[in-house]
C-alpha cells in the first residue's frame, strides 16, 4: 500500500464515496478544502486534520479534527492507499490524542496552571490493541492517584476525580452541530453498576489481584496506558501483570471464553449465518471469534512466553504460529478472514457513521458492496463466505469434544474401569467414589466436582493404558489428597489429552516425580510446551532464563529460580519416562540446570550482601564444583558438592556501611549463598548442598582464601582430597578468578603435593566405605562391587599416580589414560544410565516393579529386562577387574 495515488483515482474514490455513503457525502460537503487537498492529506492525515485549528476551544477543535480525519481515512481506505493496519492505527492515534487532550482540558478548567498529573486512562478493547474501528466507541478505565490528583480547595479527591471523568466524557461524546469526537463506554471498569466512573489506582489493583473474573483477564491482554498520566497507568498495568499473565495455566479462563462465545451465538442467533443481516462481529466465524481464538491461546501460553503478548489480533496470530502453538495455515486463514471482515465492517460503518456490525439487507447491502467496489450484495457474500466458514471451523475446533461419562453406579463403574485396563476395577472404583464424595479438600466444591467429571473419562482411559494402572491410580489418589485446589489441574488435563497420557506414565512408573508433582502440581504446566521433552539449553541460556525473574527483588529471584529449576528437573525426569532422551543427556541437563542456578544465585547473593557490607577491594568469591556436579553428571536426587574460595588479601576489609574483615565477610556471604541454594521457599526446595570437601572438612572454615586453599592442597591434603580435586571446576567467579583457581588445582594435581601412598590410601578408603556404606539394593549401580564408585576410584588413582588424564569428565579421563577405553567407557555409560533411571523409578536401589522394567530396558537401549541384568553383571565384572588392576 502507498499513500501516494493519482489525482484521478482520488476523484473517482470521492465520487464513489459520495454516491454510496450519505455520511461521506455530508463530510465532503462540509470539508471541501480537505477534499480538494486530499493528495497531501493522505501523506499525514493527523496533521492535515489538525491544520489551522490550534486556537479553537478543545471541544470544537476535536470535533472538527475528527470529521476531517474520518473523510481522509475513508478515502485512503477506499482508494487502496491505506491497508487495514494504517486505517486502524491512524484512528487509534487520534483517539489517544483526543482522550489525552480531553483529560488535560478537564483538569485545566478546574485547576488552571496545575500540571495534569494523577489521572490516567487505560485503553481496553480495540483502542488498547491499536485496532479501532471506523466508527468505534472506546472502552477506557479511568484511574486516579489520590496523592497527586489536582483538586479545588475543600474538594474531596473522589469527588474531583469523578467530575474530571464526567467532563472528559462530555468533551468527547456530546453531540453538537459539528458532530461528536468519540463514544465512550465505561462499563469495563470493576463492578460498573456500583463503582464511581473513576477509581483510585490502589483499589483497582486490589480488585484485579483478588476479585476479577476470567473474562477480565482476556480484556487486559489488550490494555495499555493511553492518555493522561502515563506513568500512573503503567504502574497500574505492571502491578496487575501477574493477574493477566499467569505462569500457572488457567484453563478455567479458556472455558469462560468459550462460554462467552456460546452465549453470544445464542443471543445473536439471527446474525450467525452468513446472509443479509449477518453480524460481522458476533456471527459464527466472525471478528470476535477470531479475536477470542487468539486470546485463548495467549492466556494459555503467554504467562511463560512474553513474545506471545501481542495486543493486536493479527500480530498475536503470527506470534502464536511462529512459536508453534497454532498451525501456520490456520493463522494465515484467520488473519486473511480478519482483515476482510474488519474492512467490510468499516464499509458498513462508513454508510451513516454508525457503530453497527451487521450486514444490511436489501438495497442497503448492494450499497455497501458498491462502496467496496463490487457489483452487488451477492458478490460481497461470495467474497466473505469461504473466509467466514474457514474461521468458524477453526474456532469450533477449540471446543472440547463430548465424551462418554463415567457411571455413578459402583458396579457398572468397576466394570467400565476393568474394561479400561485396571486389573482390580473394584479397588479403582473405590478411589473414584472417594473423589466424587468430596472427601478431599480440593474436591469439595461444586466447580471442582464439575471439573472432575469433565476430565474423568479421558483421565481414567489414560491411566488404564499406563504401564501399571493400579500404581498410577493409587499415586493419583495421594496427589489429590494433598492438593489445596484441583480445578485447574483437571481443566488442564481436559484441555490437553496428550498430557493426561504422559501424566499416567509418570504416575505409573516414577514415584520420585509423582511425589514432586504432589507438592507442586503446577509443574505439569511446563509439559504443555513441546520443548519440555527436548534437551535443556546451555548454561548461558539457562542463566538468562533464571535472571529474568529478578525484578530487583532478592526474594522474588529465589522463588523464580526455584520455579525454573524444579520445572526443568521435572521435565528432564519425564523425558526418561517418556523415552524421549538418553539418560546420559538428561544427566548432563541436570548439571547444566544446577550450574546455572549456582551462577544466578551467587551473583544475586553477592549483590544483595554488598548493599550493607560493600565489597572487599581486589577480592571476590569463587565457587568450586566437585563430585557429580564437577563431572557434569548429576541425577535427579544429587546434592551439590561445593567449595567456597575467595581471592585477594585475607586481611583486607569490606568498604560498605557495615564493614567486615575479609574472612568474616566471605564466611557470612557463603552461608547466605548456601541458604539461597538449599532453603525451601514458597516455590519449593532447590538442592541439598554439601561443603565437607573443603580444606579440613567440616572442622575447617566454610570459606578459605585462594592462597590458603593452595597451601593446604600442596602441604596438608590427604589422598581422598586430591582424588576429589580431580573432578573440581570453578562454576562461579570472574574469568580471571576462575583461571587462577584452575591454575592452582593444575599445579597440585601435576605433583606439587605431599607424597602419599596413593594406592594404599585409596584401597583402605574403599574398604572403609564398603563397610559403612554397603549397597542399598541388588541394583545399586553406585555402591555395588564393580559399580561407579569402584570405577571412580580406579580412574582417580590412575590420574594421581600417572599425573595425567586430568579432566572432570570421568569418561574422558578413561580415554586419556588409556584404561581399556572401549570397555570401561561402555561400563561407565551403562552404569550411569542405570543410576539416573533408577533414581526416578526404583527408590533405594531395589528392583523396579515388574511393569516398569521394560521402561528401564528401553532407557538403557536394551531389548528386555534379562538383558539389563546380564549387562549389569558383565559391566561390573569389567569395572571390578580394572579396580583390582589399579589397586593391586
Amino acid at each position: 500500500m502507498t499513500d501516494t495515488i493519482a489525482p484521478g483515482t482520488i476523484a473517482q474514490t470521492l465520487d464513489r464515496a459520495a454516491r454510496y455513503s450519505p455520511f461521506l457525502d455530508w463530510a465532503i460537503a462540509r470539508e471541501p478544502a480537505t477534499a480538494d487537498g486530499m493528495a497531501a492529506a493522505l501523506r499525514d492525515p493527523l496533521a492535515a486534520a489538525a491544520a489551522g485549528l490550534e486556537d479553537r476551544p478543545t471541544a470544537e477543535r476535536l470535533r472538527l479534527e475528527r470529521r476531517r480525519l474520518a473523510l481522509i481515512v475513508a478515502i485512503g481506505d477506499l482508494s487502496g492507499a491505506y491497508g487495514l493496519e494504517r486505517v486502524v492505527g491512524t484512528l487509534t492515534r487520534f483517539a489517544d490524542r483526543a482522550l489525552d487532550a480531553a483529560i488535560r482540558a478537564a483538569i485545566a478548567e478546574r485547576t488552571p496552571d496545575v500540571e495534569p498529573h494523577g489521572f490516567a486512562a487505560i485503553a481496553l478493547g480495540k483502542q488498547g490493541s491499536r485496532e479501532l474501528n471506523y466508527s468505534s466507541d472506546i472502552d477506557p478505565i479511568f484511574l486516579y492517584d489520590p496523592a497527586t490528583l489536582p483538586r479545588r480547595a475543600k474538594e474531596g479527591v473522589e469527588e474531583a476525580a469523578v467530575r474530571i471523568g464526567k467532563r472528559v466524557v462530555e468533551l468527547l461524546q456530546a453531540r453538537d452541530g459539528n458532530g461528536y469526537v468519540l463514544r465512550i463506554d465505561l462499563r469495563l471498569r470493576p463492578s460498573p453498576e456500583v463503582t464511581p466512573l473513576a477509581l483510585p489506582v490502589d483499589a483497582a489493583i486490589g480488585y484485579y489481584e483478588s476479585q476479577a473474573l476470567p473474562w477480565e483477564r482476556a480484556a487486559f491482554i489488550r490494555a495499555r496506558a493511553a492518555a493522561g498520566d502515563i506513568a500512573l497507568g503503567e504502574r497500574f498495568l505492571e502491578a496487575i501483570r501477574p493477574f493477566v499473565w499467569r505462569r500457572a495455566l488457567d484453563f478455567g479462563a479458556i472455558a469462560e471464553i468459550r462460554g462467552i462465545t456460546r452465549r453470544i451465538r445464542d443471543h445473536h442467533a439471527q446474525g450467525q449465518r452468513l446472509a443479509p443481516g449477518y453480524d460481522l462481529k458476533r456471527g459464527r466465524g466472525g471478528i470476535r471469534e477470531i479475536e477470542f481464538y487468539a486470546q485463548a491461546h495467549q492466556l494459555i501460553h503467554g504467562g511463560r512466553d512474553a513474545d506471545l503478548r501481542a495486543p493486536a489480533t493479527m500480530d498475536a496470530l503470527a506470534a502464536l504460529a511462529a512459536a508453534g502453538w497454532i498451525a501456520p495455515r490456520d493463522a494465515t486463514a484467520l488473519a486473511d478472514a480478519y482483515r476482510l471482515l474488519r474492512t467490510i465492517e468499516h464499509r458498513v460503518q462508513m454508510i451513516d457513521d454508525r457503530q453497527t456490525h451487521a450486514l444490511p439487507v436489501g438495497d442497503a447491502l448492494d450499497r455497501v458492496a458498491r462502496l467496496h467496489g463490487l457489483d452487488d450484495g451477492g458478490a460481497l457474500l461470495a467474497l466473505l463466505r469461504p473466509r467466514v466458514e474457514r474461521a468458524g471451523a477453526i474456532y469450533d475446533a477449540i471446543e472440547p469434544q463430548e465424551d462418554r461419562g463415567m457411571p455413578d453406579d459402583s458396579g457398572r463403574l468397576a466394570e467400565r474401569l476393568a474394561e479400561a485396563g485396571f486389573d482390580d476395577g473394584e479397588h479403582c472404583a473405590r478411589h473414584v467414589t472417594t473423589w466424587r464424595s468430596g472427601s478431599y479438600p480440593a474436591l469439595r466444591s461444586a466447580p471442582a466436582q464439575a471439573a472432575l467429571e469433565a476430565v474423568l473419562p479421558g483421565l481414567m482411559a489414560a491411566l488404564g493404558k499406563a504401564g501399571d494402572p493400579q500404581a498410577a491410580v493409587n499415586r493419583l489418589d495421594r496427589l489429590l489428597a494433598r492438593l489445596p485446589s484441583a480445578i485447574n489441574f483437571f481443566r488442564l488435563l481436559e484441555a490437553q489429552p496428550p498430557l493426561a497420557r504422559l501424566l499416567a506414565e509418570v504416575l505409573a512408573h516414577a514415584p520420585t516425580l509423582a511425589e514432586q508433582l504432589g507438592r507442586r502440581v503446577e509443574l505439569l504446566d511446563g509439559l504443555i510446551d513441546a520443548s519440555a521433552l527436548e534437551q535443556v539449553g546451555e548454561v548461558g541460556a539457562l542463566v538468562a532464563e533464571m535472571r529474568s525473574g529478578d525484578g530487583g527483588e532478592y526474594e522474588r529471584l529465589l522463588d523464580h529460580v526455584r520455579r525454573v529449576v524444579n520445572e526443568k528437573r521435572f521435565a528432564l525426569g519425564v523425558q526418561i519416562v517418556a523415552g524421549a532422551s538418553d539418560p546420559l543427556d538428561v544427566s548432563a541437563g541436570y548439571s547444566r540446570v544446577a550450574e546455572a542456578a549456582v551462577e544466578v544465585l551467587a551473583e544475586a547473593t553477592v549483590r544483595d550482601f554488598a548493599r550493607r557490607h560493600g565489597h572487599v577491594p581486589d577480592s571476590e568469591l569463587v565457587v568450586l564444583a566437585l563430585g557429580r556436579l564437577g563431572g557434569g553428571a548429576l541425577t535427579h536426587a544429587s546434592d551439590l558438592d561445593l567449595v567456597y574460595l575467595f581471592t585477594g588479601d585475607h586481611a583486607a576489609e569490606s568498604d560498605g556501611e557495615k564493614p567486615l574483615g575479609a574472612v568474616h565477610y566471605y564466611n557470612r556471604l557463603a552461608q547466605r549463598l548456601t541458604a539461597a541454594l538449599s532453603v525451601p521457599t514458597a516455590s519449593g526446595p532447590l538442592y541439598p548442598v554439601d561443603t565437607r570437601l573443603r580444606p579440613s572438612g567440616a572442622q575447617g572454615p566454610l570459606v578459605v582464601s585462594l592462597d590458603g586453599f593452595r597451601r593446604y592442597q600442596e602441604e596438608s591434603a590427604w589422598t581422598w582430597e586430591h582424588m576429589a580435586l580431580t573432578r573440581a571446576r570453578p562454576v562461579f567467579g570472574s574469568a580471571t578468578a576462575r583461571t587462577a583457581v584452575a591454575g592452582a588445582i593444575d599445579v597440585v594435581l601435576a605433583g606439587r603435593r605431599p607424597k602419599r601412598d596413593i594406592v594404599g590410601d585409596a584401597r583402605r578408603m574403599r574398604e572403609e566405605m564398603r563397610a559403612h556404606k554397603p549397597p542399598k539394593g541388588p541394583l545399586d549401580a553406585k555402591l555395588a562391587e564393580g559399580g561407579l564408585v569402584d570405577l571412580e576410584f580406579a580412574v582417580h588413582v590412575a590420574q594421581l599416580t600417572r599425573r595425567a588424564g586430568f579432566t572432570p569428565r570421568l569418561e574422558r579421563a578413561i580415554e586419556e589414560l588409556g584404561l581399556s577405553p572401549g570397555t570401561l567407557v561402555a561400563a561407565h555409560d551403562f552404569l550411569t544410565r542405570l543410576l539416573v533411571t533408577l533414581r526416578l523409578v526404583a527408590l533405594g536401589g531395589e528392583l523396579p516393579p515388574e511393569a516398569t522394567r521394560a521402561l528401564v530396558a528401553r532407557a538403557l537401549g536394551l531389548p528386555d529386562w534379562p538383558s539389563v541384568l546380564a549387562g549389569f553383571d558383565a559391566h561390573r565384572q569389567q569395572v571390578a577387574a580394572a579396580w583390582r588392576g589399579v589397586s593391586g
